[in-house]
């Protein structure tokens, strides 16, 4: 399943880019994309786990920049 979400409070480059590493690392994700421009998280990740998935990219995203946020 291919989802993109909005995110709030994502304050450089370099944040979105840890995120995306720490989170192509999560079991299930076949991709990730954060654009830190346009403040846009996309993913493509197995259907059959893709909420519990979204949990894991949310403590992921946490870890990285606790402001942030994915609007969903």
């Amino acid at each position: 399943m291919k989802k993109k979400y909005e995110l709030e409070d994502l304050d450089c480059a370099n944040c979105a880019r840890k995120m995306e590493e720490a989170i192509s690392k999560i079991e299930g994700v076949r991709e990730i994309n954060i654009s830190f421009m346009a403040q846009k998280l996309t993913i493509d990740a197995d259907d059959d786990r893709f909420d519990e998935i979204m949990r894991e990219v949310e403590r992921t995203i946490k870890k990285v920049e606790p402001d942030c946020n994915i609007l969903m």
